[in-house]
């Protein structure tokens, strides 16, 4: 019988005689394979250059007297300089294709790369927004399919495909709401925000105009029925809500909020951030939900962080589909065609009254090509599944660490995430941050830190699907050896951390306050480290 590996291999405590402090220090400054990698600028100089190009021809300027009259100062380096310097700042990222990442309201998981080959098929990889509609039948036709797809998983009756992300998504529910009350003659203000809300929601709702009015939660981390009923009047046009929400919780009563909602003549908005702990188990549409945004790029394994590309296709119910935006497929014939302007839409589909469009083009054909892709490969019993696993995932993490963590909301049963708080270091001089910064000398990206607000020292994971069982045990056992060790006073750890990774902890107010987003040969007295 074989051990698992995760409980065989190296002690995670360091051994004293590879200490930082008492190793010796190398010529280079490199540690072994982890290489001391300077700025590209303190690399190259401006004497040469990887590529060699003719002189262009001469040519008289229009930039008359905005034109540079000093060299442009960027750094020469040959191609094998480039290459390297690239690839070994590369070998510092951390990713989902190197190990565990927990962070919590972000769904890091799996992206096949079975996707990824879909993506770049010809036809799909290299098609351009401007091409003729003759030329693209495949592509509307792969648009008009996913549409369909998330129609049925979320038991709505519209989708705008357009929205680039989540909170592109959450404008583009809002404003079909704010269009379907000005359609009715209704002036509504207000829109009510949980206290627990992604910073989107709020940010959202303002930036369209519309004041905010916070709910506060239950004891138990979700929101009643009769905070709700009491926060309504004339003046609400919507309520902002996420189910699951960001303490990772079903909002039991979610169906009884959608009545009164709609009661008072108001719409309900889900942000779908969460989306991955339910496809398969519960259509949004069948609780009561008038609006929600959908992260391609979390609930359906697309590449997700470093600023996109990402997609947040929005599914409307019957209250609001008359009102989704500009362009959008419909069938002609045995053909597809895109409706970008009012007179087709409205002669496509009987009553419909866009708000007008978000963008200047389509969407998001990567990311609608992954997403498809990854449906038709685990079916609908195999998206099920990947919720249900996911929300295991979640509440193994939970099961395993109760008697050490501590839970805001009480030993109750998560979805897809698993929320702890700070009140397990209290009188141990150990910070969440510092907990933090130990999980990265132990080689594990940190889960979210001090959010959702609403819970002090907020320790947030989401483990995904994608997990095994082993990789679980190892990150479960990590933490556990974390807190053993702030409980026995092991500050040293934990202030000093990170001590094993390329560059120690900075001073993170003053990189906030004065970043330096500029190369200067500045001394290094004037960094934030």
């Amino acid at each position: 019988m074989t051990t698992p590996m995760n409980r065989q291999g190296r002690p995670t405590r360091p051994d004293p005689i590879a200490d930082a402090g008492t190793t010796p220090a190398t010529f280079t400054g490199n540690r072994a394979l982890d290489i001391e990698e300077p700025l590209i600028f303190e690399l190259g100089d401006g004497g040469r250059s990887g590529v060699d190009l003719p002189r262009p021809p001469s040519v008289k300027s229009r930039l008359d007297d905005i034109a540079r009259d000093k060299p442009i100062g960027l750094p020469g380096l040959s191609e094998p300089e480039t290459m390297r310097h690239y690839v070994r700042l590369s070998r510092n990222n951390y990713a989902i294709d190197s190990g565990i990442y927990p962070l919590g309201s972000c769904t890091m998981k799996h992206n096949a790369r079975l996707n990824e080959k879909m993506a770049r098929l010809p036809g799909f990889a290299d098609i351009h927004p401007l091409q003729p509609v003759s030329t693209v039948q495949g592509a509307l036709a792969l648009m008009q399919t996913l549409s369909g797809y998330l129609l049925e998983l979320t038991g709505m009756d519209s989708v705008a495909l357009s929205p680039k992300a989540g909170a592109h998504g959450e404008l583009c529910g809002m404003l079909a709401i704010r269009a379907a009350h000005d359609a009715a003659g209704s002036e509504r203000s207000v829109v009510l925000v949980p206290e627990s809300a992604h910073g989107t929601n709020p940010a959202t709702a303002a930036f369209m105009g519309y004041s905010v009015r916070p709910l506060a939660a239950r004891d138990d981390g979700t929101v009643a029925v009769e905070t709700v009923r009491e926060a309504l009047g004339p003046d609400v046009a919507a309520i902002m809500l996420t189910n699951p929400n960001t303490c990772g919780l079903f909002e039991p009563e979610v169906r009884e909020i959608a009545d009164v909602v709609h009661e008072a003549g108001a719409y309900f908005y889900c942000d779908g951030a969460n989306f991955n702990a339910i496809v398969g188990k519960v259509r949004p549409g069948d609780l009561g939900i008038d609006a929600m945004h959908i992260n391609l790029h979390k609930t359906f394994s697309t590449p997700h962080g470093g600023g996109g590309p990402g997609a947040g296709p929005v599914v409307l119910s019957a209250r609001l589909a008359a009102y989704a935006p500009l362009p959008f497929v419909v069938r002609d014939g045995d053909l597809f065609k895109l409706c970008e302007h009012d007179e087709e839409a409205r002669s496509a589909l009987h009553g419909a009254q866009p708000f007008g469009r978000l963008t200047a083009f389509h969407g998001q054909m990567g990311m609608f090509v992954r997403a498809l892709s990854y449906m038709f490969s685990h079916g609908s019993d195999g998206m099920r599944q990947a919720s249900e696993d996911a929300v295991l995932s979640a509440n193994y993490v939970r099961a395993r660490l109760r008697d050490l963590f501590t839970q805001p909301f009480g030993d109750q049963p998560c979805m897809h995430e698993v929320l702890f708080d700070d009140r397990f270091l209290a009188g141990t001089g150990v910070s969440t941050l510092d907990f933090a910064k130990a999980m990265i000398d132990e080689g594990f990206h940190p889960m979210t830190m001090y959010f959702p607000l609403v819970v002090h020292g907020a320790m947030l994971i989401e483990p995904t699907e994608s997990e095994s069982l082993a990789s679980l045990d190892q990150f479960i056992d990590t933490m556990r050896f974390l807190a053993e060790a702030a409980r026995e006073r092991d500050t040293e750890r934990f202030t000093g951390a990170p001590r094993l990774a390329p560059r120690r902890r900075l001073d993170e107010t003053l990189a906030a306050r004065k970043p330096r987003l500029t190369w200067s040969e500045a001394s290094l007295d004037e960094a934030a480290e």
